[in-house]
């Protein structure tokens, strides 16, 4: 295949051309394509804030922009000039979350002069970059290589309700969303790490044909012992939801990932003489309230317990005679249902428990973290799968009141990175079910320390791309940047 290029979509609006930024090694040209008095060109009055002296709301954004966009520039090497088209447009909003922002390559092109591998799709910038020529040349919007849009709603009734981006330039965000994260985050897609192979799950190459991505190369799915270039689309789609099975095996993302991510996975060990299929280790969402976990581990039998009412669960409730016999000393499950997480411990801690596993009462993977505060619990709890749940639970069938067989042991496995797995290989974010436009392209939410490309803003980002403070830059190392 020579020199060819796929275009995506693009809406481009008026607006005018911002002025280069121009680093020691990139030079980014950003095309503001709001409207006049909308988005970047919002002449709305606003005080100085955090080190970005702009006067009004949309020079503020723009301050914004450039300083990000610096980082970039002081970061990256290319001697073609790097174009983004941006702009403040409506996102997808509710009262309580909210699209921050989307951005992506516009044209992807495979088999140009000096390409890392043959018959590979490259994001525009990185195809510019290695080759030394613009590999698209229309004028304007149409022939940038990146394309951002921001949500222009944010903050308001309806989309994250008083909730706006901060606009400083000094991380200084407080509760609200730092602007300049999103932005690093945003054009960290548009260079590069995204995969256009298996949009909307399906494991599909981009346009059906069979041209693998930059990426496909690097993601190795350790349940099936292949990467993605190796495939078929049957089976990336079912690599697409392998919860925390799909890894990143590039040399430079694996060197780094050791100075960056800390030591220590929250972890669910079940084991005992009964516990058959149910053995191993789990993927568990941690407590905000009870004993953290800890090397020190916690460990007892597996019980259920029987007090359930149809109305509220099971745990709801103070547990009965039975029941306090079944937990003293040991480590209780109980489903999820409708009274809140700290309730569930509360009793299950009254009744003597050591422990609290929830499962799920949904499908879905990884388990989120038990919400809540309660200074009063001090017994650790964590969540586990619907799969999960009911997996253990089968393994209870056979008990006595006070003992299961099935042991328990809440704890942290301190011989592997928190966002890589048992191999070393930092993982990739594949939850079930797929979400559109987090699935693949973002690190998984288990890393520690939280990285840039995770598919959320956590608000401890700082705004550097590389070792020791994140993970982006050595996979654009691995990709050929």
């Amino acid at each position: 295949m020579r020199n060819n290029t796929l275009r995506l979509a693009l809406v481009a609006l008026a607006g005018v051309l911002a002025a280069p930024v121009v680093n020691a090694a990139a030079t980014f040209t950003i095309i503001n394509t709001n409207a006049p008095g909308v988005g970047f060109n919002d002449l709305s009055p606003r005080a100085p804030v955090g080190g970005n002296t702009g006067t009004t709301l949309g020079e503020q954004r723009i301050n914004a922009f450039v300083h990000a966009v610096s980082k970039w520039a002081d970061t990256l090497d290319s001697s073609v000039d790097i174009v983004m088209d941006a702009a403040f447009v409506a996102q997808t909003c509710t009262p309580t979350g909210a699209v921050l922002g989307s951005a992506g390559a516009i044209t992807v092109h495979a088999d140009f002069a000096n390409a890392p591998l043959p018959n590979t799709w490259y994001s525009s910038a990185l195809a510019n970059k290695r080759s030394g020529v613009d590999q698209d040349t229309r004028p304007g919007p149409a022939g940038a290589d990146l394309r951002a849009r921001f949500n222009i709603n944010l903050g308001q009734p309806g989309c994250l309700d008083g909730v706006p981006f901060y606009l400083g330039l000094d991380n200084n965000h407080g509760p609200l969303i730092d602007f300049v994260a999103v932005l690093t985050h945003e054009m960290g897609h548009g260079l590069g790490f995204q995969t256009f192979t298996g949009s909307g799950g399906t494991g599909a190459t981009l346009a059906g044909l069979g041209v693998p991505s930059a990426w496909d190369h690097f993601m190795l799915d350790e349940t099936q012992g292949l990467t993605w270039a190796n495939m078929t689309d049957a089976q990336r789609a079912a690599s697409t939801v392998n919860t925390r099975k799909l890894v990143w095996t590039g040399a430079a993302v694996t060197a780094a990932a050791p100075g960056v991510l800390s030591f220590g996975v929250p972890a669910l060990i079940v084991g005992g003489p009964a516990a058959g299929a149910a053995s191993g280790q789990y993927v568990v969402g941690q407590a905000t309230f009870g004993r953290p976990l800890s090397a020190g581990a916690t460990t007892g039998d597996i019980m259920p317990i029987s007090q359930v009412t149809a109305a509220t669960g099971d745990g709801c409730t103070p547990f009965g005679a039975a029941d306090r016999l079944a937990a003293n000393g040991n480590i209780v499950i109980v489903n999820r249902g409708v009274c809140g997480f700290i309730v569930k411990a509360a009793n299950a801690q009254a009744a003597g428990a050591r422990g609290l596993i929830v499962a799920d009462n949904v499908a879905g993977s990884p388990p989120p973290d038990l919400g809540g505060a309660d200074p009063a619990i001090t017994i650790p709890a964590v969540r586990v799968t619907l799969a999960d749940g009911q997996r253990i639970r089968a393994a209870l069938t056979k008990r006595s009141r006070t003992k299961s067989g099935v042991s328990a042991t809440l704890t942290v496995n301190l011989s592997q990175l928190a966002g890589a797995s048992t191999s070393g290989f930092v993982q990739l974010f594949t939850p079930n079910p797929y979400q559109q436009g987090s699935s693949l392209s973002h690190y998984d939410t288990g890393a520690s320390r939280n990285l840039l490309m995770e598919p959320a803003i956590n608000p401890d980002l700082t705004h550097e791309v590389t070792p020791p403070f994140d993970l982006t830059f050595p996979l654009f190392q691995d990709i050929g940047w």
